[in-house]
């Protein structure tokens, strides 16, 4: 039995020069085996705090993520982190880039089958071409498809997503968002999406945890999307149910900005 990824009475606060700053209380969330979670919101309400803390990169003030039943408290290999920037080493090619990740996951493999394992992931990302090739001389797409090569080479199980295309112009993230829609429908690893993007995260995901505006940000909403997989972005768009969602999300973000507004004139 493969066990969802659990977080329980997440809180992250910060000591600043003007006293301590709680960034996110109380999050909670259950993650399923190969389900593809949004976490969506206004930009500073935590998403991207909660995302690190479930990578090991940043630890709680209180509570907790549990996978297979013990406490993340540092990076694990079965979790695997895509961030905007690609955050390629230069001095590397795009091939040496991958085989970093290939070998610190796979250290039983000789360099040969870490090379052709690096190799299957840039093909299948679709840039093999481009394996001795230094990542300055790529385009910001090129590189991002790298960084998610990188990533999946790891064979994680986690796949955790904070706003991977935020960087790119529009016609190069619908591309990446449909190669990482189809790499999730080919051997659903459970994905969580760190966005802002209402389309993109319901073109994604099978569901939409919405953060309330920080600070203090916890899931305000936890929306599922019943839209038919496998998804095709011109068939939605005459889709009624994606305009009632979409409605739906525009709805809650909309009160929400109204209330910190509000509370910050008070």
């Amino acid at each position: 039995m493969i066990r969802p990824l659990v977080i329980t009475s997440l809180t992250k606060a910060f000591e600043t020069p003007s006293g301590t700053h709680v960034a996110v209380k109380d999050f909670n969330a259950t993650i399923e085996a190969c389900e593809f979670v949004a976490l969506l919101g206004h930009s500073g309400c935590g998403k991207s705090t909660v995302l690190s803390i479930v990578a090991g990169l940043s630890q709680a003030t209180t509570g907790g993520v549990i996978v297979d039943g013990k406490e993340i408290d540092s990076p694990g290999l079965e979790r695997a982190l895509v961030f905007q920037s690609p955050c390629l080493l230069p001095w590397l090619t795009t091939l040496d880039n991958v085989v970093l990740a290939a070998r610190e996951a796979h250290p039983k493999l000789n360099a040969r089958e870490q090379k052709e394992l690096a190799r299957k992931y840039l093909n299948l990302v679709g840039v093999g071409e481009f394996e001795n090739t230094a990542p300055t001389e790529l385009s910001q797409g090129t590189q991002q498809r790298v960084s998610i090569a990188r990533a999946l080479s790891l064979e994680p199980r986690f796949l955790l997503l904070d706003e991977p295309f935020g960087m790119l112009d529009s016609m190069t993230r619908f591309e990446l968002q449909d190669l990482v829609l189809d790499l999730w429908e080919k051997d659903r690893k459970t994905c969580i999406l760190v966005t802002h993007d209402i389309d993109e995260a319901l073109y994604l995901s099978d569901r939409i945890l919405l953060m309330t505006d920080g600070p203090e940000s916890k899931v305000g909403l936890e929306l599922p999307i019943t839209l038919p997989r496998p998804r095709d972005r011109h068939e939605l768009a005459g889709n009624t149910d994606y305009y009632r969602l979409r409605k739906e999300v525009i709805a809650f973000l909309e009160h929400h900005s109204k209330q910190f507004q509000q509370e910050k004139a008070a």
